[in-house]
């Protein structure tokens, strides 16, 4: 599996922003998907995964009633939708990928930066 994030910039408080994530590989659907972010000096934090299916499992504390994950099978990319963005949103966002039942997050893609200003 391979995964490559896009999508980030430098934006304000308050807008909004989409990142992508293209996938690629067999049998996608045994698969689980999710997005982390990394700020500087601070350990990654989870933000939100998904089935193949697009049934959504989980968010992160954070991310709860502001961002969305989603993926659009024909064109094999994941989504994640960020609403709201605060200063404190600032950080490298990676899209990744684990065998559903494992604990271990297998794959991971290249991140995007996202600077939110204030």
């Amino acid at each position: 599996v391979q995964l490559q994030a896009s999508g980030g910039g430098l934006v304000q408080a308050g807008d909004s922003l989409r990142l992508s994530c293209a996938v690629s590989g067999r049998s996608l659907s045994i698969y689980t998907w999710g997005w982390f972010r990394q700020a500087p000096g601070k350990e990654r934090e989870f933000v939100g995964a998904l089935t193949w299916s697009g049934h959504i499992l989980s968010y992160g504390d954070s991310a709860k009633g502001r961002f969305t994950v989603s993926r659009d099978k024909a064109k094999n990319t994941m989504y994640l939708q960020m609403n709201s963005l605060k200063p404190e949103d600032t950080a490298v966002y990676y899209c990744a990928a684990k065998v559903r039942g494992n604990v271990d997050w297998d794959y991971r893609g290249q991140g995007t930066q996202v600077t939110v200003s204030s």
